[in-house]
């Protein structure tokens, strides 16, 4: 059985090598809708997939963080990358290009070690992220699965390459949540 929740932010980028000048060459904004959907082949002891409520603790911080902040990809021109540290205080540094796709991939990558370091105490059995869906405009998105996140040709999304910017984890019920990520991430 699967499940959806949504989830939605405002972000600016560039995307850098993109056909379209405008986006290639000048920061823009989208506000995105994002697309959880999880699966499980049993039910809970609530008859349920998994509880919505537990989403709003780290998966909702974590994809919260983008909103109202400039996604940066990592490899960018470093002066661009220093300008938007300084005249930004909500930035997110990226191992890839924000694109939708990539943006896909990143959530999906998130959450994922969000749902691995979960303690499932309701009798949850083999849930998991099936896909994540990022809307980018009413007319556009972008699906992701699991092997695309683990295809190298899409580029690696190690979570030690991914920064939040200290306005961003101020924020966090617990400060240390991607720390905390990251030391258990394989």
């Amino acid at each position: 059985m699967l499940i959806r929740k949504l989830f939605k932010f405002e972000n600016a980028h560039i995307v850098r090598g993109c056909s379209t000048r405008r986006c290639s060459h000048s920061i823009h904004g989208h506000s995105y809708k994002v697309e959880l959907i999880l699966h499980a082949d049993a039910l809970d002891n609530g008859q349920m997939v998994y509880d919505f409520g537990l989403l709003k603790g780290d998966a909702r911080e974590l994809i919260d963080a983008f909103d109202h902040s400039v996604a940066m990809w990592r490899e960018d021109d470093p002066g661009y990358l220093a300008s938007i540290r300084r005249h930004s205080e909500r930035w997110v540094s990226i191992p890839v290009s924000p694109s939708a796709e990539q943006f896909s991939r990143l959530i999906f990558r998130l959450v994922d070690a969000v749902l691995d370091n979960t303690r499932m105490n309701n009798g949850e059995s083999g849930v998991s992220l099936y896909s994540v869906i990022v809307h980018e405009t009413e007319t556009g998105y972008a699906q992701c699965f699991r092997e695309d996140v683990q295809n190298p040709r899409m580029g690696l999304i190690d979570l030690h390459h991914i920064e939040f910017s200290p306005a961003i984890t101020a924020q966090w019920s617990d400060a240390n949540l991607f720390e905390r990520l990251k030391s258990r991430a394989a």
